[in-house]
């Protein structure tokens, strides 16, 4: 039976290597995957939208696939923002309640979180989320939800996720044109985390490695919030250009050679071990030719990585260390060099499978999708509860004036 629209989640993750429709319905309060569609992108450069066209028809193939997998006509769609447009910062601001102590509603957090975000930032920047770290009520801090307490002065801390306006408004124009309306976008490195880090991780302080074709969105969790967002412009197209440039082999075979023979730590590769390639001329190769390629693209990689956390002034706030998803993620020795150039812990975060989901959708290249389902769903969830209560509110001062 095909799912009730309004209870049907759609997710469109356009990266630069594929574009990815992911569909599932919400059945007894869990979502559940009824279908995907996979295109190789195109229309893409350095991670953005470049031709409109292009990137419409891989889309609208994409939704295709999906729609017959699904068995229902798709025409909304969630979206995913990722690329090296996207910047974080860090705010605070409040409001006080009067002179005497009052119960805080939730309009009075809408309110502070309005002042908090009043910022200056460039003309082009969209806000993406707002994610409040804390609440401090009175002068007491570490507060996450502070509806129903009471006090005379309540503030918080916020971080802005923000893209480029004219990215956002590319990938929103895409999706049009493909025939999809776009009600909601998601910042890809926050909805990937949504399915691969746990909230003890999230607790303890860990960073999130989204790692894609043309850049890497990284976002850092601290005492169970968001603290850092940013994007590196480096990854894993860079590795199999590197590749293609270094072994003079066209792109195709060095991504293959990549994929098969790769590793970031050439001291973990036989010396002696070789392989036979057909291209250019026959001739053959030491598998330590191609780490001694792949092992300093990885530590520039990690390296940006350090410099950004040390902006943030997270770097030392990773106590649960960090996961590496996206489809660069699988790359062997990545593992190493992060933990090598982090100093911590580090692993590969694979998506939490939804309900009746194909084995192979576990994968952290599908991070983002799964990611943005479960994040649509707990959002839409919450909207509904907050719109049950105001409901329940409006309901009681009606019956107490008669």
């Amino acid at each position: 039976m095909a799912p009730k629209q309004d209870t049907l989640i759609v997710v469109l993750d356009i990266g630069s290597a594929y574009t990815r429709v992911l569909a599932a319905d919400v059945n007894d309060g869990v979502p559940r995957y009824r279908g995907h569609g996979v295109v190789e992108s195109a229309g893409m450069r350095k991670g953005m939208i470049a031709e409109l066209g292009p990137a419409a028809r891989t889309v609208r193939a994409a939704n295709e696939q999906a729609e017959r997998a699904a068995r229902v006509n798709i025409d909304h769609c969630v979206v995913g923002v990722g690329g090296p447009h996207i910047r974080g910062l860090n705010t605070n601001g409040g409001l006080d309640l009067g002179s005497r102590m009052r119960e805080i509603t939730r309009d009075d957090v809408r309110t502070a979180v309005e002042y908090a975000r009043a910022v200056e930032r460039p003309p082009d920047r969209e806000v993406l989320h707002l994610l409040p770290r804390q609440f401090v009520l009175d002068g007491h801090p570490g507060i996450f939800d502070p509806v129903g307490m009471v006090g005379a002065r309540l503030e918080v801390d916020l971080h802005i996720a923000t893209c480029s306006g004219s990215a956002l408004q590319s990938t929103v124009t895409c999706a049009n044109r493909a025939g999809l309306e776009v009600t909601e976008a998601v910042l890809e490195s926050i909805a990937s985390a949504e399915c691969t880090v746990s909230a003890d991780e999230r607790e303890l302080g860990v960073c999130l490695l989204d790692i894609g074709a043309h850049s890497s969105d990284l976002a850092v969790f601290c005492e169970g919030a968001v603290a850092y967002t940013a994007s590196v412009p480096i990854g894993g197209a860079h590795f199999t250009n590197d590749l293609a440039i270094g072994l003079h082999i066209p792109v195709a075979q060095a991504d293959e050679l990549k994929r098969r023979y790769g590793n970031c730590v050439v001291t973990a590769v036989p010396q002696l071990a070789e392989i036979e390639i057909a291209h250019p001329q026959p001739q053959r190769l030491q598998l330590r030719a191609i780490a001694e390629i792949l092992e300093p693209r990885a530590r520039e990689l990690l390296y940006f990585v350090r410099e950004g956390l040390r902006e943030g002034r997270v770097e030392n706030a990773l106590g649960a260390g960090c996961v590496l998803t996206g489809g660069g993620a699988m790359l062997p020795g990545l593992l190493d060099v992060t933990e090598s150039q982090l100093r911590v812990p580090a692993r590969t975060g694979v998506p939490v499978r939804l309900s009746q989901m194909p084995g192979e959708l576990a994968a952290p290249g599908f991070a983002a999708a799964v990611g943005m389902v479960l994040y649509a769903h707990r959002t839409r969830k919450t909207r509904a509860e907050e719109d049950h209560s105001l409901r329940a509110k409006l309901r009681a001062v009606f019956a107490a004036s008669f």
